[in-house]
């Protein structure tokens, strides 16, 4: 099975090697700002000519979004725009107009309606000082040295690691991965390359292949399993918070950069400004390590995992719960756990985002009406059930796994709720390659009385 895998390491530059990554990163930016001030340009200019009444035959004519319109165009200018293009490598430039080619698609297929999610906005320039330095290099000599510490790219030439490559590099000798690009940029004040490569993995099936195991994620516990294990939330940004606010209010007292009087920051700021970047990309990266595990572990285990498709965005626009929600990493366990299932031969089921999980009675299958948040534990008036309200949930969903497989393509009897959530109703079935979809409607069969024990006995 041939996959797209990213391979990232962190770099040991020198002050001549930063001053070069930092000097091609500049040729993306400006160039990306070039392209965007022109195509800006004539836009303005097409709508002040339609306000006064100019035929649309007569218009200013328009100029091409694609990539290869836009470097075409940059290719006659660069000698006035960038009479020092030659010092930099030519994947530079084509980084920020690639990056404006995609933000301009994704604008325009937002406004028809063609791309999916949240509104896209136009894209905007970018700030030298605001901005992430980032360069990708597509083409010339991209390699992994024979030592496995050291990295070889186009125009920048043999940089150090701070760590071994030996997981790509083992790959590259065997034959079994290809590198596509290799991308430098700066985060929390550490430069990283990033390799995209092409990646022949072998077929691996769960070491539980027939087990189904529902993943109620939380805030109290990042995760509960349906088999009753509790995995608990570091909660990363809480231990670090208070440093983080001291090196705040460090920064705050410092005198800072001020564009309106173009005041340059101290070194003292500088410093500041640092040591508050290492600290947020720390709690990022213990974050990133702890769901890669658990992810990981899930994925090689069950043969079936059944997660809720959470409306994540929503939750962020609480003020009480965003904090707790951006730092358990909701959207981020939901993305590696697809595609993860899918390198290790399982399945995913996805269960409706409106499917009554922690309201549905996992021993009898009655629906409460409502369930206040702060109602931790599950009390059935119905079959007398105390259960943990997460672990109720969890049992909930490795119970429609069952339904979703013997659902074959159509809809099944099973429960499912809509916005209104109310007792039972058909659950239908979408199936993708390693993803099951299961849709609730709205409808008035009622439950089907002990599925989710019958399912749990075949699960444990």
């Amino acid at each position: 099975m041939k996959v797209l895998q990213a391979y990232r390491f962190a770099l040991d530059l020198t002050p001549g090697q930063e001053r070069a990554v930092l000097a091609n990163a500049g040729a993306a930016r400006v160039a990306y700002n070039w392209a965007l001030a022109r195509v800006k340009a004539v836009m303005d200019q097409r709508a002040a000519e339609r306000s006064y009444g100019v035929p649309e035959e007569l218009l200013t004519p328009t100029v091409g979004w694609s990539l290869a319109k836009l470097r075409k165009a940059w290719n006659q200018a660069k000698p006035d725009v960038a009479p020092w293009w030659p010092e930099c490598s030519k994947e530079a430039f084509n980084t920020g107009l690639d990056a404006l080619a995609r933000g301009l698609k994704n604008w325009s297929d937002s406004r028809a309606g063609k791309r999916a999610g949240p509104r896209v906005g136009f894209p905007r320039f970018k700030s030298r000082r605001r901005s992430t330095p980032s360069v990708r290099f597509t083409t010339g000599a991209i390699r992994v040295e024979a030592d496995r510490k050291h990295v070889v790219l186009p125009r920048l030439g043999r940089l150090k690691l701070h760590e071994s490559a030996r997981k790509l590099a083992r790959r590259l000798e065997a034959g079994t991965a290809r590198i596509l690009s290799a991308t430098v940029r700066r985060d929390g004040g550490r430069w990283h390359v990033a390799f995209t490569v092409e990646v022949q993995r072998a077929e691996r099936t769960p070491t539980r292949l027939q087990a189904v195991v529902g993943v109620d994620v939380g805030i109290t516990h990042l995760a509960v399993l349906s088999t009753g294990k509790m995995v608990p939330n570091p909660r990363h940004l809480d231990d670090a918070a208070r440093r983080m606010r001291r090196l705040a209010r460090q920064m705050s007292r410092r005198v800072g950069p001020d564009r309106r009087t173009g005041q340059q920051p101290s070194q003292r700021w500088e410093r500041a400004r640092r040591q508050a970047a290492r600290a947020h990309a720390r709690v990022a990266n213990l974050r990133r390590d702890g769901l890669h595990k658990l992810t990981t572990r899930l994925a090689r285990k069950y043969g079936t995992i059944v997660v809720e498709d959470l409306n994540v965005a929503g939750m962020l626009r609480n003020r009480r719960l965003a904090r707790r929600v951006a730092d358990a990493g909701f959207g981020e366990i939901r993305r590696q756990v697809t595609y993860k299932i899918e390198w290790n031969g399982g399945h995913l089921v996805v269960a409706d985002r409106w499917y009554p999980s922690s309201k549905t009675c996992s021993a009898c299958g009655t629906v409460k009406a409502k369930l206040t948040l702060s109602a931790r534990t599950y009390k059935c008036t119905t079959c007398g059930l105390v259960l943990d309200r997460d672990l109720n949930a969890a049992r909930n969903l490795a119970a429609i796994a069952r339904e979703a497989t013997t659902a074959g393509s159509g809809p099944v009897a099973g429960r499912g709720a809509d916005r209104k959530t109310r007792p039972g109703g058909p659950v239908a079935v979408k199936r993708q390659p390693g993803i099951t979809h299961v849709v609730g409607k709205t409808g008035t069969v009622p439950p089907s009385g002990g599925t989710a024990d019958r399912v749990l006995a075949r699960a444990h």
